[in-house]
């Protein structure tokens, strides 16, 4: 078999075969490869008036059909199933071959990938893909990370296939050294699961207390999506909410069980933050929310605890709450990327990644999930000041907030009066003025722990650890 393919893709399934179409609509020779051989030759009988495939039925026609240097990109199921391919190829392949993980791995696989096939010449590349299936095929969000001598290669054939920003800019740029993409990718995930429940809430808000039908909700997120609030998951929104169920005639939304599932990337950002003591609070309170959703038992055991009575809003009334639900859902938007960047940021200098947080807001303007107009702003934010410390030390953040502060404290308000569980509206704000707060209570809780445990604490009025000799005279000695 002659070396014609630039690029291979092992692992055809929705995601791995419309990367592999996208490669190929693009001009590039893209050779096939899957377990499953039946599914290599679907996917050529299909689609081969895309672009040049090249089909392998085993794991050394894959490689011998690839140039050099190769580029193998894996599309499988993250953890064992991914260690098992790279088994299976990296016997076959030479000093300064690549491998490209294009799954949902956890970073600290990539990095261990990354160091073991390095030790053998192979260039190791984790790379998040956001945007789905559809992006996949017409161009997603890609965050790589590894060595900068493989994006050299790699990098002109991902700027090629990647989703374009509005001012043309190809959604990928080399995010960092070894896990710093799929890293990344994780946060973006997190974020998702953020921005998604901020929604959800705001959703609720409108219906239940506001009294809108599914309908008029679609209508106002429509509305808002032609403003600030313009992207992606808004969009799709109001999609899902006007949309009717056929054979019921019944909003769409009506007939959905409310139990929404997750496949972990949420979870690992909330663990990883707080392995780092990163606060991530709206991105916590989103993933519990999906697992309460869950717990379907427990939930219905609960139904008959008390709560307030409902009190209908009139007309002109429900019309100014809708346009404070706007501003709280904006304000706790902003604390979500807030949050989201710090992890990015930590993790960053745990790991020595040295990653350009203004780069990686650009990565997610077209493409992923979380593609949003706001996003240009937030880059031109760290490209003014790469070391600002958080979005809320951008002046036009900080203002934007502050405008929007007395309608966001106003939503709550009437969402605890009337019964309606806003955990991520809550846990943002509450993040919001626990950053602007004079004192924390944190100052009892360290006496407390020196209480219980002696593990002393600091003064506000000379350097040094002391510690209180509790009982008695209670003298306090240095530690």
């Amino acid at each position: 078999m002659s070396s014609s393919a630039q690029i291979g893709v092992t692992g055809l399934a929705v995601m791995g075969r419309n990367l592999a179409r996208n490669f190929a609509r693009n001009g590039y020779p893209v050779a096939l490869h899957n377990r499953t051989v039946e599914r290599t030759r679907t996917l050529v009988e299909e689609f081969g008036h895309e672009g040049d495939f090249v089909p392998a039925e085993t794991a050394k026609e894959f490689v011998e059909a690839l140039e050099r240097p190769r580029r193998l990109v894996i599309m499988v199921k993250a953890g064992d199933p991914t260690d098992a391919v790279i088994q299976e190829f990296a016997p076959l392949l030479e000093r300064g071959d690549m491998i490209i993980d294009g799954g949902n791995a956890h970073f600290a696989d990539t990095r261990r990938r990354e160091r073991e096939l390095r030790e053998q010449g192979i260039h190791f590349v984790g790379a998040g893909i956001s945007g789905g299936e559809e992006g996949a095929l017409h161009g997603p969000s890609i965050m790589p990370g590894g060595s900068p001598e493989s994006y050299e290669s790699l990098g002109p054939m991902l700027e090629k296939i990647a989703a374009k920003a509005a001012d043309g800019t190809p959604c990928v740029s080399h995010v960092g050294p070894d896990g710093a993409g799929h890293f990344v990718k994780m946060v973006h995930n997190g974020i998702e699961y953020a921005d998604m429940q901020l929604i959800g809430e705001a959703y609720q808000l409108l219906r239940d207390v506001a009294g809108y039908s599914p309908a008029q909700i679609a209508e106002i997120f429509r509305t808002w999506n032609t403003g600030r609030l313009d992207s992606y998951l808004i969009e799709i929104t109001a999609e899902v909410l006007s949309h009717v169920d056929a054979a019921t005639g019944r909003p769409f939304v009506d007939i959905v069980q409310d139990r929404a599932e997750q496949k972990g990337t949420g979870r690992w950002t909330v663990q990883i933050a707080l392995d780092l003591g990163v606060p991530v609070s709206g991105i916590a309170e989103a993933v519990f929310a999906r697992s309460l959703s869950g717990h379907i038992d427990l939930r219905d055991a609960s139904r008959g605890l008390a709560g307030p009575k409902a009190a209908p809003l009139g007309e002109a009334e429900a019309a100014a709450f809708a346009d404070r639900v706007e501003q709280a859902l904006y304000a706790s938007k902003i604390v979500s990327y807030t949050q989201g960047f710090h992890e990015i940021a930590a993790g960053s200098a745990e790991y020595g990644w040295d990653i350009d947080l203004g780069a990686v807001s650009s990565l997610w303007r077209g493409g992923c999930i979380i593609r949003a107009a706001f996003l240009d702003r937030i880059r031109a934010a760290y490209d003014a000041r790469r070391d600002l410390p958080s979005l809320l030390s951008d002046d036009t953040f900080a203002q934007e907030i502050a405008a929007a502060q007395d309608d966001w404290r106003e939503v709550l308000i009437a969402a605890v009066r009337q019964g309606v569980p806003t955990p991520g509206f809550a846990a943002a704000l509450a993040y919001y003025d626990a950053l602007r707060a004079e004192r924390l209570p944190a100052a009892l809780t360290q006496g407390q722990r020196d209480y219980f445990g002696a593990h002393t604490y600091r003064r506000t009025d000379r350097e040094g650890s002391f510690h209180t000799l509790w009982g008695g005279d209670r003298s306090e000695v240095s530690a």
